[in-house]
């Protein structure tokens, strides 16, 4: 009768060999899954002003939205691109023309931009944010900040060429 010894060494060795060639007993390739496209939030473009200015900062500032544009499938950051945002501030309600302002994202694909301290409206501190520059489809996104005290949001999009 033959025992086998299950000692370190052994259980090493085998457990390195199933991890190098999986079970099926051959390595298998890499498959990137690729990055989807970010949907529109429901509630997104209330107040939504086509064409708004790309400023420095919206209002007295005080409060930074961030972010990152990239583009659906392999997540490239995507330079140049116009992000609208607009909030209700200290300084004014979402649907006021001076509570709106426009960015571009630079080399990197990323944007911010500063404005009034974000307050509750509708019982949530949230603010609003747009790509409607048409190269990709539009996109609408409305974060809800976990406290109204916070003095930054950051929102990310991944578009989806048209």
């Amino acid at each position: 009768m033959t025992i086998a010894l299950l000692n370190r060494r052994r259980l090493l060795a085998t457990g390195g060999c199933v991890l190098a060639t999986g079970l099926t007993g051959g390595l298998l390739p890499a498959q990137a899954k690729g990055v989807a496209p970010t949907p529109s939030m429901r509630g997104g473009s209330n107040n939504y002003r086509k064409g708004a200015p790309i400023v420095e900062r919206i209002g007295g500032g005080g409060f930074w939205m961030s972010g990152t544009v990239r583009r659906a499938g392999d997540g490239a950051p995507l330079a140049g691109q116009r992000i609208q945002i607009w909030a209700h501030t200290t300084e004014g309600y979402e649907s006021d023309p001076q509570s709106h302002g426009a960015t571009l994202t630079d080399e990197n694909g990323v944007f911010r931009l500063e404005m009034p301290q974000i307050v509750p409206a509708f019982g949530q501190p949230h603010g609003h944010l747009a790509y409607d520059s048409g190269e990709f489809k539009t996109v609408f996104l409305r974060p809800v900040m976990s406290s109204s005290k916070d003095t930054t949001l950051e929102a990310h999009f991944v578009l989806q060429p048209v």
